[in-house]
């Protein structure tokens, strides 16, 4: 018996197989929608250009804001929220005479080409400086020509661990001065390989070992204020809920994973007191949820009875849990209340057509429920409409598994071989523009973090 689960993985020896075993039905139903592997196609969604502000990032001399230029670069265009223009060679800065404007209203202003920009289409244009201990972006409202807002940040040494997050918070900056939505530079994504859980930038840079290098390692998960990591360490041939402390670099074993069972696929409730997770024993796997906080009130929330429960994720306001559950026969997304009452069928699915749900994970806006579901004999990425109680089919191409939202509830992290190999990708559901994270092969189980508060961004 094998099984696969949110954040699980598999494993063999003398403790119990994780996950739930995915059957294989045809199905021809589901209509697929993304087709082609390209950086920035957009699948799956109707998008329609030039409805997204024009962006102009203008250029600096060479030095230390070449780098910072870079990165908040590649963050404003990873945000999707823009039309980045490229700036012919050698018109990106004329000031003119003594900078002042010439020709029609709001020419040359500031010693920037604003008429240029407009003619481009950029709505914003963002510009760099330097003073002797800060880093100054100055956010440009072309139209207006003029500075909307400026912004002066001591950044660390590029060396430095927390450099990398101090200047995506600078990009995150541009967005809400710019559109007045918050934005997802600022995080990280956890993921597993070779048996070890990682951590990288949202922009697939800065990657660094979260778990101990000596033991095998599953499950990571998130605390909703950023501060904390969980996941499944193997001791002993069991699986043991960890908490790593990323201000302190304190890790500690969950109070009430004792190491007897095998525990795995932690989540972290939103008022960050309870963890829940998926407990495997001779009985079946059943989810428990315990006070992680103050170190009580061990709960079984599920009684399998012939069938396994596993996989948690909380509603945004921590009222609800959906789970997976093989009550159906096949394993299908379900929900319950936080305390485990009223359980019942999240996700709809057609016996005989529908194949095995796994890997649910809840949108921080509380609208949506991802997971990947069976079809056909491969697994594709679907969402769930919390409201209406429909799910529409994300992806098609190749085998999609694993899907984590961002803090903004419009992108998704998700694995996929769709280039021949496993690795992990990231889609924007407004656009529906893809990239893959990270040039490598061989991620899995990822999950995205939420805005990371300051004293959290050094480690991992």
């Amino acid at each position: 018996m094998s099984f696969t689960g949110r954040r699980g993985g598999w494993m063999t020896g003398p403790a119990l197989v994780l996950g739930l075993l995915l059957a294989v039905y045809p199905s021809s139903r589901v209509v697929g929608q993304d087709s082609t592997v390209d950086k920035g196609v957009r699948i799956g969604i109707t998008y329609r250009p030039g409805v997204r502000p024009g962006l102009v990032i203008l250029p600096v001399s060479a030095g230390s804001l070449d780098s910072v230029r870079t990165i908040v670069a590649r963050d404003l265009d990873y945000s999707d929220r823009y039309e980045v223009i490229t700036l012919p060679g050698g018109d990106s800065l004329d000031p003119g005479p003594s900078g002042t404007p010439t020709g029609h209203t709001a020419v040359r202003l500031a010693g920037l080409n604003y008429s240029l920009y407009q003619a481009l289409g950029a709505d914003f244009a963002v510009q760099f400086r330097a003073t002797a201990d800060s880093v100054v972006l100055l956010l440009h409202d072309v139209t207006a020509g003029a500075v909307r807002r400026s912004f002066a940040a001591r950044l660390p040494a590029p060396g430095d661990p927390g450099y990398r997050m101090a200047v995506h918070r600078l990009a995150d900056l541009v967005i809400q001065a710019s559109l007045g939505a918050a934005g997802t530079s600022a995080t990280r994504i956890l993921f597993v390989k070779d048996k070890h859980v990682w951590a990288v930038d949202q922009d697939g840079a800065n990657l660094k070992l979260v778990s101990s290098a000596t033991k095998e390692a599953l499950s990571p998960a998130w605390s909703a204020d950023g501060k904390k990591v969980a996941y499944m360490e193997f001791n002993e041939g069991h699986g043991q809920i960890n908490l790593l402390d990323l201000a302190t670099g304190k890790r500690s074993v969950v109070y009430g994973s004792t190491g007897k069972y095998s525990d795995f696929t932690p989540a972290f409730s939103p008022d960050g007191k309870t963890i829940t997770f998926s407990r495997a024993t001779e009985e079946g796997t059943d989810l428990w949820s315990v006070n992680f906080r103050d170190a009580c009130c061990l709960q079984r929330l599920t009684v399998g009875r012939f069938s396994d429960n596993l996989s948690p994720t909380y509603s945004p306001d921590g009222r609800r849990v959906a789970f997976v559950s093989t009550r159906p026969g096949l394993a299908q997304i379900y929900v319950m209340g936080a305390d485990g009452t009223d359980q019942q069928l999240f996700a709809p699915f057609d016996y005989g057509v529908s194949g095995s749900s796994n890997a649910p994970d809840w949108s921080p806006d509380g609208l949506s429920v991802a997971f990947h579901r069976d079809v056909g004999g491969t697994l594709q990425v679907f969402v769930l409409d919390v409201r209406k109680g429909t799910v529409k089919q994300l992806t098609s191409l190749g085998r999609n598994e694993d899907p984590t939202w961002a803090p903004d509830s419009r992108h998704l992290a998700f694995v996929s071989d769709r280039a021949g190999y496993r690795q992990l990708w990231i889609i924007d559901l407004e656009t529906g523009r893809i990239r893959p994270l990270l040039q490598q092969s061989g991620e899995r189980l990822p999950a995205w973090s939420p805005r990371l508060p300051e004293a959290a961004s050094a480690t991992p």
